[in-house]
């Protein structure tokens, strides 16, 4: 298979440990075991000694009863038989645009996204149009652009929403407008929903598979459950034939999820309520400090992210972004994600969901970096 450079990871995996200020990060505010336990009242002691005693087989193929109703809890009408667990989101995109795409088939993908939307289909031998997001419309798809693109032979539309790495949120009757169009011509409709579930107002954040029985949702414990070292994600799909298609080929790929990780995310998704209160008190809280100083510093603009943990800033300097980026690293020591991992140049990625303290520094270091140059 011959596939492109997944530049995101390979920046990441490149510096991410040479910064002092890692303003890449996307996950919120990573947790320790300590506070898991402590947020779901759990006696630490107690709780290690019962896991001491865990047997580190297989256990539960497609995920534990209790992981499998956490999950199903995110959802408005998803049970858990909807469910497949898998090694993150990144092995859920994986499973389900390799089991629904083929070589010769043509499918649909938003960009800037996450690589693998467009990437994977592409080492098929699959033909990806692109749905273009930017500034001019606020990184939400162009419905007319949609609907020219879209054909017999299409077979999926991948979206992300929130947005990596914009934060735009598609709003729902847009989603439905999107599902029309897939179901004219019988097309799945895949969402990567990873940083779902956190909205401003608390309420519920609809998802794809609240408006298409083949809507595709994928998402994991990572981002906004502060446990991107569970390696655990998920697809909840209601629709019968793909799930056994993906149960089939993850037989191939998966086997099944760890048993230690199965259990400490079960543990989360069971008191949720707590961690996603915690985590709304830094997204919103650390987006404000991002807001103030786009506004208050004349030499980058940005479309305001309204959900997720990201932001793609725009800077007015003559200067490609991976360039500016390895510069910035090695006179300030801030990591950045370049415009250029993700197609879009003069732009970079801003992680903000962590130390707010760090979070200014980092930003008022990126503020004389680009008034030195």
């Amino acid at each position: 298979m011959d596939i492109k450079t997944f530049k995101v990871e390979r920046w990441m995996n490149d510096y991410e440990e040479k910064c002092t200020y890692n303003l890449a990060e996307t996950c919120i505010d990573s947790l320790t075991i300590r506070e898991l336990l402590q947020l779901s009242g759990e006696d630490a002691a107690e709780y290690m000694v019962k896991l001491a005693d865990t047997r580190l087989t297989y256990s539960h193929i497609f995920g534990s009863p209790g992981l499998l109703e956490g999950i199903a809890s995110l959802y408005e009408n998803i049970g858990p038989e909807h469910i497949i667990p898998t090694h993150g989101a990144i092995g859920a995109n994986h499973l389900a645009i390799s089991t629904i795409i083929s070589p010769g088939d043509n499918m649909l993908s938003v960009l800037p996204t996450y690589q693998q939307h467009y990437s994977i289909p592409e080492s098929i031998g699959a033909e990806v149009r692109i749905i273009s997001l930017n500034l001019d419309n606020h990184f939400l798809p162009d419905m007319e652009q949609l609907k020219n693109l879209v054909e017999e032979n299409t077979k999926l539309i991948t979206l992300n929403s929130p947005n990596n790495p914009s934060g735009s949120l598609i709003p729902a009757g847009q989603m439905k407008e999107i599902v029309k169009i897939a179901e004219s011509v019988g097309a799945y409709v895949l969402c990567d929903e990873v940083y779902r579930g956190i909205s401003e107002d608390g309420s519920y954040m609809p998802s794809i598979v609240d408006f298409s029985e083949k809507g595709i949702s994928v998402c994991s414990m990572s981002k906004t459950f502060s446990m991107a070292g569970v390696r655990l994600g998920w697809i909840a799909t209601r629709n019968e034939e793909l799930l056994e298609r993906c149960k089939e080929r993850r037989d191939y790929d998966t086997i099944s999820c760890g048993v230690i990780d199965d259990k400490l995310a079960a543990l989360a998704l069971k008191h949720k309520d707590k961690i996603l209160a915690r985590n709304k008190r830094i997204v919103l809280h650390n987006r404000k400090i991002l807001d103030d100083w786009v506004n208050a510093t004349p030499e980058v603009y940005y479309q305001k992210p309204e959900a997720g943990t990201t932001a793609l800033v725009y800077y007015r300097k003559d200067i490609p972004s991976y360039e500016l980026c390895v510069k910035l690293l090695e006179r300030k020591g801030v990591l950045f994600t370049p415009g250029e991992c993700f197609e879009m140049e003069g732009a970079v990625r801003i992680g903000y969901a962590f130390d707010s303290k760090l979070l200014k520094q980092g930003l008022d270091l990126f503020t004389e970096f680009l008034r030195e140059i």
